[in-house]
C-alpha cells in the first residue's frame, strides 16, 4: 500500500524550492511577467528566459524612475515622493523624457520654464524709465 504523507511538499527536507525571482536575483515577480505574457498572446511560443529578462528591464527603469524622484523630492525638502516628482524626474531626462514623450502624468504639473521673449532685458527696461514710459513689468538687477 502507498504511504499518506502527511504534508505536501518536497521529499528531501532540506530541498527547497526557489523562485525564479530568487534565482535571477530580482525583486520583480518573474513568474507573474510569464503568465502576462502568455495570457497577453504576444507570441506563440515564449522562450523561459523572456519574462527573466523583461523583469529585469522593469525592474531596472522603476529604480532608476525612483532614485531620480528622491532626489527631486528631496530637492524639494519632501519626505514623500509625489506624482510631481516623478514627473520632473522624468522630464528632466534626456532619455526617460524620450521613453515617457506621450504619457501624460497625472497631478505632475509642468517643468518651470519662462519664455526668454517673455523676460525683459535690462537695458530695455532703463530705456523705458528714461523715456517715462508706463512700464508695468520691471526687471530688478540681480548680481
Amino acid at each position: 500500500m502507498s504511504e499518506k504523507r502527511s504534508h505536501p511538499g518536497p521529499s528531501h527536507p532540506r530541498a527547497r524550492t526557489r523562485s525564479r525571482s530568487s534565482r535571477a536575483q530580482l525583486q520583480f515577480p518573474v513568474s507573474r511577467v510569464d503568465r502576462f505574457l502568455r495570457q497577453g498572446h504576444y507570441a506563440q511560443r515564449l522562450a523561459s528566459g523572456a519574462p527573466v529578462f523583461l523583469a529585469a528591464v522593469l525592474e531596472y527603469l522603476t529604480a532608476e524612475i525612483l532614485e531620480l524622484a528622491g532626489n527631486a523630492a528631496r530637492d524639494n525638502q519632501k519626505s514623500r515622493i509625489a506624482p510631481r516628482h516623478v514627473q520632473l524626474a522624468v522630464r528632466n531626462d534626456a532619455e526617460l523624457n524620450q521613453l515617457f514623450g506621450d504619457v501624460t502624468i497625472s497631478q505632475g504639473g509642468v517643468l518651470p520654464r519662462i519664455h526668454s521673449e517673455l523676460l525683459q532685458s535690462v537695458n530695455k527696461a532703463q530705456g523705458s524709465r528714461n523715456r517715462g514710459g508706463n512700464s508695468c513689468i520691471q526687471s530688478v538687477k540681480t548680481k
